[in-house]
């Protein structure tokens, strides 16, 4: 690997994994000053604070038992982060982001007014921890934290000061010299507590749900290793974050999450972009500290993390079509680099998904333990407050470095990172009760969720014994599925003498395009090797199935690329299906999940392109297929049938 490092980048990477612009273009009126609804939500006395929220509603959202799909998102980013500020995001916080998700236009890091078409249900702004807040209120004269004595270090007085400031803030991280007057704990205090609190201001049970959560910014040898962190309650939290600075082992994270749950704070931890963890996100063999993997380490990642960002601004962890050649939709969206390394790539086992999920199982058969069931949820990482997630109305993720449409298609590679291959951000969805921090975040933690690539795309999966073929003709056929079944995120008992049947159901997003197919991803494992095989089980137009293959050929593109344009003239506004596994062997364990995949549409760059009047550009595929992911519903058999192998799958995975 030839890598290409910038002194401040390696210093960057080397605390903690941020992303960092080695040239930082300056903003439109050299402002460094909050706006005023940061100001007032980030100083002031408590009793200041409270005033200026509005009063909590008494008024509880009506239940339902049959479950509503909410969507949201779990990780943002504002100027509040280091990386974030320092590429040009210096005046928006998570007041912004909470305005933003509600629907209320803001202020893009680039100059430019954004407002979603339509609200978000819930959302948590998880700014990087590692001395959160430190750069941007340290230039609030109106901030407490500026009249500090060690402000005077970090004060941006000119454009250039900026590199100057993070220079300094990132060394102490990389050089493990960290700055004592920056963790005192009245400092560190002062901000979580205002992050708290900005989140409760912006809590509406029932309407709008926001989360006290924050990003654990692990980077060990610029491998990412990303954790953001979820608590239930805003009342029941610690007095500071576990960061980076504490530890860069994940190990850690979870003791002290154990420990947090003990004192009766209960939170849980979505790891991110394992498709750029150089495969040390789901080791085989060893931990991240280099001892053994054992039953109580699996134990301790399953009580601790439950969800993975299956899609993100940097790439789709799914899987890859080197391991996965026998899935045509397995290149979707594929970033693989070095956080802050140029040419650089990630190793593909270790990185992704439906290996991990299967190597898991292998695990289990081996060694008695299984430490990926983990479900699934997409997300933004988006560093400029606001987050993109319609291919047409797409204006970055890093502030000033990707604001328009000219440098997303300049071809530059920041940090490692390939510009154009960024995506627009995923969306969480989770089948809840009702829209409160309680239900969803009892979804998360029982991973009754799934993940788009942005859309909302409505999809629900139920497995069970003998469900009927046409159960999906009763309009109570989601209380049949919890009745008879488990949903998505669900273990299934072993049953003699019967295959498992799965009810699924997608509807299309109305604002979107129209359904291509549903399909259910199988994973198995025998004799320590792991298997996959994809299955079309619904889709639309009338297609005919290859006899040979069972493959139901592509969807007709109605794209103008040209143009930036498509058409519903195709496709499906809903599929649905009773599908039973043709192949099901009981002694094996194995696990099932739906993607939903949308007809073609233009992607992102071809809209870009059309806006510029120039050609798209070739680097990256003209158009897309938008999609859903399910986390998977697991099959066990009973003891004396399971398959008893010895070897745990290893690198290698033979692929079906």
């Amino acid at each position: 690997m030839k890598a290409k490092i910038g002194t401040i980048t390696a210093l960057a990477m080397a605390a903690g994994g941020f992303l960092l612009a080695i040239e930082l273009a300056p903003a439109s009126d050299g402002a460094t000053a909050a706006t005023p609804s940061v100001a007032s939500a980030a100083t002031g006395t408590p009793e200041d604070q409270a005033a200026a929220a509005p009063q909590a509603t008494t008024e509880m959202p009506e239940s339902d038992p049959d479950r509503e799909v909410f969507f949201g998102q779990t990780h943002v980013h504002t100027s509040w982060s280091l990386d974030a500020y320092v590429i040009g995001n210096m005046t928006t916080g998570p007041e912004e982001a909470y305005q933003y998700a509600m629907g209320d236009p803001i202020k893009h890091p680039g100059g430019y007014d954004v407002k979603l078409a339509r609200p978000l249900d819930f959302q948590g702004v998880t700014d990087h921890s590692e001395y959160v807040g430190m750069m941007r209120l340290a230039n609030d004269p109106t901030s407490p934290i500026s009249k500090l004595p060690i402000a005077a270090k970090l004060k941006v007085n000119k454009p250039e000061d900026v590199m100057t400031v993070f220079k300094y803030l990132a060394g102490s991280i990389a050089k493990n010299e960290p700055i004592k007057e920056l963790l005192q704990p009245d400092v560190v205090a002062s901000v979580w507590q205002n992050n708290i609190k900005i989140a409760d201001k912006y809590y509406k049970p029932g309407r709008f749900t926001t989360f006290v959560s924050y990003e654990w910014t692990s980077a060990p040898n610029f491998r990412n290793m990303h954790r953001n962190v979820f608590f239930r309650d805003s009342k029941k939290v610690p007095k500071a974050p576990f960061t980076a600075i504490d530890s860069l082992h994940p190990e850690d994270l979870w003791t002290w999450m154990d420990g947090q749950r003990k004192a009766g704070n209960e939170l849980l931890a979505i790891s991110h972009n394992a498709n750029l963890s150089d495969g040390i996100m789901f080791p085989l063999d060893v931990d991240n500290k280099g001892r053994p993997i054992d039953a109580a380490w699996a134990q301790q990642r399953l009580d601790n993390e439950p969800l993975s960002e299956i899609h993100q601004l940097k790439g789709t962890s799914e899987t890859n079509p080197q391991l996965s050649p026998n899935d045509e939709f397995a290149n979707y969206e594929i970033m693989s680099f070095l956080i802050g390394v140029d040419n650089s790539t990630s190793k593909l086992h270790g990185s992704y998904f439906r290996e991990a999920w299967a190597n898991g199982m292998a695990m289990q058969v081996a060694k008695g333990y299984n430490p990926y069931k983990f479900g699934v949820v997409g997300a933004g990482d988006s560093h400029n407050t606001v987050t993109s997630y319609v291919q047409s109305d797409f204006h970055g993720g890093h502030a000033t470095l990707d604001a328009t449409p000219k440098a997303r298609l300049a071809g530059k590679i920041e940090a490692g990172m390939e510009v154009l291959k960024l995506s627009t951000s995923g969306l969480a969805g989770v089948w809840a009760e009702e829209n409160t921090r309680e239900s969803i975040f009892d979804a998360m933690r029982r991973k009754e969720t799934y993940g788009t690539s942005g859309v909302r795309i409505k999809v629900r999966l139920f497995g069970g014994w003998g469900f009927n073929e046409r159960a999906l003709d009763n309009p109570n056929w989601v209380r049949t599925g919890y009745r008879e079944g488990v949903p998505m995120g669900g273990d299934l008992p072993p049953k003699k003498g019967e295959a498992p049947t799965f009810i699924v159901w997608a509807m299309k997003d109305p604002d979107d395009a129209n359904l291509d197919r549903i399909q259910i991803i199988k994973g198995w494992t025998k004799g320590g090797k792991i298997f996959e095989h994809v299955y079309d089980v619904a889709w639309s137009d009338g297609r005919k199935p290859d006899p040979k293959t069972g493959k139901v050929p592509a969807v007709k593109s109605t794209v103008d690329i040209k143009n930036a344009s498509y058409t519903n003239t195709v496709g499906a506004v809903e599929l649905k299906k009773v599908w039973r596994d043709p192949e099901f062997d009981p002694a094996l364990h194995a696990f099932y999940y739906v993607r939903v995949l949308q007809i073609p549409t233009p992607r992102w760059s071809t809209y870009d392109a059309k806006k510029l009047g120039v050609a798209p550009p070739t680097r990256v595929s003209p158009t897309v297929q938008e999609r859903a992911w399910t986390t998977p519903i697991w099959y066990s058999p009973a003891a004396t049938t399971a398959d008893h192998g010895t070897t745990t799958a290893k690198a290698v995975a033979s692929i079906r």
